[in-house]
């Protein structure tokens, strides 16, 4: 199985590569076209502003590639919130796979959410044996609003979208490379689609 990490410049790369060798998976990390396109899973992580994200997946013609991938695609963190209609971030547009858009954390609250907190879970593959309540790591300060392909919530005074499914497009806001033990059941059930 070929897992490809996407490398556009604002990936959070090499703990998803430590995490899945924990799991005894090997990833290879690729901005070129062909090589996604073949892979059996992709990984499309991120951290830090989504202007100078999205800059760079137009400048290397990601942005068209992305949302027309066929294989499982798991976007995490920052990587979700682009898969989204749009982000007050920036106040750009995203690439349109959810039909949600991102929002920042109301400012009453200590931005980022940064820590431990509780995911409620659908009843999904990519969260077998995950039982509601489990405690992930986030940090973030946008949301994703909770919307027709939200299958994990959390609560940080307000209601958000913790994980989004789409056909073949998942999404965490948490980071499951950082997650432990049930961030490392979630990656494997993502390899396992």
């Amino acid at each position: 199985m070929e897992i490809t990490i996407i490398d556009y410049g604002a990936g959070n790369m090499q703990s998803v590569i430590f995490a899945l060798q924990r799991l005894g998976v090997y990833a290879v990390i690729a901005s070129d076209r062909d090589e996604i396109c073949r892979a059996d899973k992709v990984i499309f992580p991120g951290v830090g502003h989504a202007t100078t994200a999205m800059y760079e997946l137009k400048k290397q013609g990601l942005d068209q590639l992305i949302p027309n991938l066929k294989q499982p695609v798991f976007g995490i963190c920052l990587g979700m919130q682009l898969m989204c209609n749009s982000t007050e971030e920036g106040g750009i547009n995203g690439l349109g796979i959810f039909d949600t858009e991102v929002k920042l954390l109301p400012q009453k609250l200590k931005v980022p959410h940064m820590g431990w907190n509780q995911i409620k879970v659908k009843n999904e593959p990519i969260f077998k044996g995950v039982e509601s309540g489990a405690n992930v790591y986030f940090v973030h300060s946008y949301y994703a609003e909770c919307c027709a392909d939200t299958i994990a919530e959390a609560s940080y005074d307000i209601q958000f979208s913790a994980g989004l499914n789409k056909n073949n497009f998942y999404g965490c806001q948490f980071h499951p490379e950082k997650s432990g033990a049930i961030g490392d059941q979630i990656l494997q059930n993502f390899l396992d689609l």
